[in-house]
Formats: structure tokens, C-alpha cells, sequence
């Protein structure tokens, strides 16, 4: 009689919580800092540096849940956004037909669209948001790349062993600011205080069944907006970073909005902006949701 095969233990997650670098386990936390006894700091932005050590010390650490805390279980309203401080926001336009054709916008067909969003407008996955006054407020939900290793010239086949991992991410965007010239203002109108959500954490791509594969979905107010798969991106994830890399170097800890899918307000008709009082949940498949509140 054979015996019974080990159960799959429950996937890590690689968070923020109260500022500091954690682990989360089901629904469970663990101080890095503390369970390394120092080897790596509180800072949730330096461990990129060394994500390679970091990985290989997190697959055989013991997991503590941290008695620090208030709650025994994760309180979602500590979680930041598991890159707090990126020296680098790249942003992808127009990455899915779908999306382009809504907004009138010319599709991209041979060079991606490139914009990025200023590191100051990063902020957690939970929290409220306050709306630019007289202005009109979008959603896009968005699948984001966290580097783990630097990258400049890499092919596409290379791309994917420079990623930390995927996070779920509202790319923003004050529609009259940003159209209000020509060209438009695309890092402007999509950088004020909040308008860069992230989280709830990071997961590793060993973790995921195809990391070019998920389904992202966006609800305001629990009404479904937007709904799609990341497989219908013009420019795949590899292909995005192989083409970043030519011009950039990718540092680790930059993160990476991939593009969003259609269904926002700009190409409604009638368009809808975000209101006071409106509640926007974004998930992605595999890797979670987060919520912003409007004021």
C-alpha cells in the first residue's frame, strides 16, 4: 500500500503590514525581520535588492505568526502596498484592442505606448481616496509586474527570471487633466495623491497555473465594469519587459502597469465618473482583490 502524498502547504504571500515586510500564511502574518533573527530588514523596498537570497530563505523558514500585532489574523487595513517606495512606475497605454477602440485611440500596434505614473501616487490596496475637485475620475484595473532582478537588453524568453512576481493595481486616471492638451498628459493626469493602489500583496509566478493567463475584473459599487484576461494583451509580459529593457534599466522594485481592458468611464456612453462615496474593488485571479473608497 503506498503511502499519502504530502498535502500542498497554502501559498506565501509577500506583504506590507504596518510598514514592515511580511509573510502572510493563512490569513496569518510573520515579521520577516524577526523571523530571519535580522538577516533582512523591515523595509519592504529593500528586499528586492536581494530577492534571489531572500526567495531561497523563504522557502525553508519556520512561520511565526508575529505577537505583535492586535489581531492574531490579518487586519487587511494594515496591508500597504508590497512596493511602497519603486524608484520607477512604468505604465503600458492601449495594451488590449478592446480597450484602444473604446477610447478612440489608435491601436498600438508595433510599439507599445509608454508612460509612467510618478512614485508619490503609490499607495496601499484598501483605504479612501480623495477625488480631484471639477475633474472626472476613471478606473483601470491592472495586472503589475514587481522587478526582482535588473534587467537592461533582455529577450523576451529571459523576461520572466527578472520578475519578482504580480500584484493587482488601479492605474487611476483624471481623464480632464490628462486630455486637456495635445499630446496628452498621460503622467499628470494619472499621478495625483492615491491614484497608484497596489496590493494586497505580491505573488510569485511559481505560484500562479499561467502567469499569462488571468483574469482581472473591476466593480464599482458591486456592478462588474470591466472583465477580461490578461492573454488578450497586445504586448505580452515578456514582450513588455523585453522592450522596456532596450531603451531602460529595469531596477529592482519597479513595478510595471501592464494596461487595462475596456470597459472604463471615458468609453462609456454615458460616461460615468467616480463620485463621492463610491466603493472600487479590483482582483485579479490567483493573486486577490483590493478596495478603494472615493471622498
Amino acid at each position: 500500500m503506498g503511502g499519502r502524498s504530502k498535502p500542498k502547504e497554502s501559498p506565501m504571500r509577500v506583504a506590507t503590514v504596518a510598514g514592515r515586510l511580511s509573510l502572510v500564511r493563512d490569513g496569518r502574518v510573520t515579521d520577516v525581520e524577526k523571523a530571519s533573527d535580522g538577516l533582512f530588514g523591515h523595509d519592504p523596498q529593500a528586499v528586492y535588492e536581494r530577492w534571489s537570497e531572500f526567495r531561497a530563505w523563504a522557502a525553508t523558514a519556520t512561520l511565526t505568526p508575529d505577537a505583535d500585532l492586535d489581531a492574531p489574523v490579518l487586519d487587511v487595513s494594515l496591508l500597504g502596498p508590497p512596493t511602497p517606495a519603486p524608484r520607477q512606475v512604468f505604465a503600458v497605454g492601449l495594451n488590449y484592442a478592446d480597450h484602444a477602440a473604446e477610447t478612440g485611440f489608435a491601436l498600438a500596434e508595433t510599439e507599445p505606448p509608454i508612460f509612467t505614473k510618478f512614485p508619490s501616487c503609490v499607495t496601499g490596496p484598501y483605504g479612501t481616496v480623495a477625488l480631484p475637485p471639477g475633474g472626472h475620475t476613471d478606473w483601470e484595473v491592472e495586472l503589475v509586474v514587481v522587478i526582482g532582478k535588473a534587467a537592461h537588453h533582455i529577450s523576451p524568453e529571459d523576461a520572466l527570471d527578472h520578475v519578482a512576481g504580480y500584484t493587482v493595481g488601479q492605474d487611476l486616471s483624471e481623464r480632464t487633466l490628462q486630455l486637456a492638451s495635445a499630446p496628452p498628459q498621460f503622467s499628470l493626469g494619472k499621478s495625483f495623491p492615491g491614484f497608484a493602489p497596489m496590493g494586497p500583496w505580491l505573488v510569485t509566478l511559481d505560484e500562479l497555473a499561467d502567469p499569462l493567463d488571468l483574469g482581472l475584473e473591476c466593480l464599482v459599487n458591486g456592478e462588474t465594469v470591466q472583465s477580461a484576461r490578461t492573454s488578450a494583451q497586445i504586448f505580452p509580459v515578456r514582450e513588455l519587459l523585453a522592450r522596456l529593457s532596450r531603451t531602460v534599466t529595469l531596477l529592482p522594485g519597479d513595478v510595471v502597469f501592464t494596461g487595462t481592458p475596456a470597459g472604463v468611464a471615458l468609453g462609456r456612453d454615458p460616461q460615468c465618473w467616480l463620485r463621492p462615496g463610491d466603493r472600487l474593488t479590483s482582483r485579479i485571479e490567483g493573486i486577490g482583490e483590493m478596495e478603494q473608497v472615493f471622498a
